[in-house]
């Protein structure tokens, strides 16, 4: 009659001074890199660069000039959905500080539409029809000075660390 072959005892760690025996140690592996897709990365900073955009431009309307907490405010919503979506694609915070600073500029030009509309008397649509973006563009470079310069380098840059800091 053969006798069942036993695994062998483990050994005791008493003797070492440790209160978890070595076979119950389990290594666990290293944190997946986190992926993203760059392409959903774009697609949500460019929506998120349309709807900062009107909202920036709508909040300069409301109180009637600009102000900086707005630009950054730009920046971090397109860089945190590029970010987030978009993994740590070393391509992304570009593309999101760049999609920022389109999104203060286009900003700018509704803030322009709606001064004009609400002087006007008109609504918004007449004076897109009528202006159209070329003079939109023609009356914002006309008023543009150093401040309008730095909301846009603002948002684009806090857009590029968000963006960064958002894909870790």
């Amino acid at each position: 009659m053969s006798q069942p072959i036993q695994p062998p005892a483990p050994e005791s760690d008493a003797a070492a001074g440790s209160a978890i025996p070595a076979s119950a140690a389990v290594a666990y592996p290293a944190e997946p890199a986190r992926t993203g897709s760059i392409g959903l990365g774009i697609a949500a900073a460019v929506v998120a660069a349309l709807v900062a955009a009107a909202a920036y431009g709508g909040i300069m309307n409301a109180i009637d000039r600009q102000v900086g907490y707005a630009a950054v405010g730009v920046g971090l919503l397109i860089g945190f959905a590029a970010g987030k979506l978009g993994g740590r694609n070393p391509a992304l915070p570009v593309v999101a500080a760049l999609l920022s600073l389109g999104a203060v500029y286009l900003g700018q030009l509704f803030f322009i539409a709606l001064a004009l509309a609400d002087y006007g008397h008109v609504g918004l649509g007449e004076v897109l029809d009528k202006a159209g973006v070329g003079g939109l563009h023609d009356i914002w470079r006309e008023a543009t000075d150093a401040m309008d310069y730095a909301f846009l380098a603002i948002g684009g840059f806090v857009a590029f660390g968000a963006a960064k800091k958002a894909g870790d």
